[in-house]
């Protein structure tokens, strides 16, 4: 056993009792940031290289600060992106919305498809899609500075050049490409004004502005992107939206056969509780 091993067995009792819900997990993720090496590495670590900034770490993590801050990096599906404070972390429910739309590109007879994520955030919807669907074309939106900032950075390291960034409003996004988008994706502000997140690492430092939606029951922003993939999608076309997992018949009921709506279906995510819905444009 080194000295790393032994700080990371006292760090993890730590984060344990400050109520981390990966004590382990986290503390082994931070040893590995501090020291550059990976997870499998951390008994490769000498006694005399131990870097006192894994208890700095440590501490962070213990106020509940996200580890994708300490670290600066959070995984999504096959990519390491960048993030930290001013956007928001992408997490595990949203990877599985993403794979649907994926399997649902990969099926679609088109050579080259067009999709648009709005409300990109740090773009791992889009990267994601433009990394798993070939010749996919992905168009990323997103009108607030901060996040921006960071999706221009991830976009740039990730990219290939078939990712493209507009700084624009998801309810008002890409006139251009009416009627010619084949999927429209969104992980939407959905929180109803006025809730309070159980999870520290969401209310204390996620920004508000990607959390809360408008309206007394907070999808207004769903109900923006209803009206903007109607305008964007082709006949045939797919939408494809995040929910809380108490809105599902709420989200279900925003994308109505009188507004050309087919094929609305609520869909699960690991948990098994409703967290996305997916409709199709109408041919008619």
């Amino acid at each position: 056993m080194t000295f790393l091993l032994d700080e990371i067995a006292l760090a993890t009792a730590r984060l344990a009792e400050a109520g981390v819900p990966s004590p382990r997990t986290d503390a082994e993720e931070i040893a590995a940031f501090v020291h550059g090496v990976r997870r499998s590495e951390l008994h490769t670590v000498k006694d005399a290289d131990f870097d006192a900034l894994f208890w700095e770490g440590v501490a962070r993590r213990e106020s509940r600060e996200p580890l994708q801050h300490i670290t600066g990096h959070a995984y999504f599906r096959y990519l390491e992106l960048a993030v930290g404070p001013g956007v928001f972390v992408p997490r595990p429910e949203t990877e599985v919305m993403t794979g649907w739309a994926i399997e649902t590109l990969r099926a679609m007879d088109v050579t080259a498809p067009i999709v648009v994520d709005l409300g990109t955030g740090s773009g791992a919807i889009a990267l994601s899609i433009a990394q798993e669907v070939a010749l996919s074309e992905v168009h990323a939106v997103e009108v607030d500075p901060d996040a921006y900032s960071w999706a221009k950075r991830n976009i740039t390291e990730h990219g290939q050049g078939r990712t493209h960034l507009h700084p624009e409003d998801l309810a008002e996004a890409l006139p251009e490409l009416n009627g010619k988008v084949d999927l429209v994706i969104s992980n939407p502000p959905y929180i109803p004004p006025g809730a309070i997140p159980r999870d520290p690492e969401v209310r204390d430092y996620d920004p508000a502005r990607a959390l809360y939606g408008t309206g007394d029951d907070g999808l207004g922003e769903v109900r923006a992107v209803e009206r903007t993939a109607r305008r964007l999608l082709r006949a045939g076309g797919w939408v494809v939206v995040e929910h809380a997992d108490e809105q599902g018949r709420s989200a279900y009921l925003t994308f109505p056969e009188d507004n050309g709506w087919r094929d609305v279906r609520l869909r699960q995510d690991l948990t098994r509780r409703d967290r996305f819905v997916t409709a199709k444009l109408g041919q008619d």
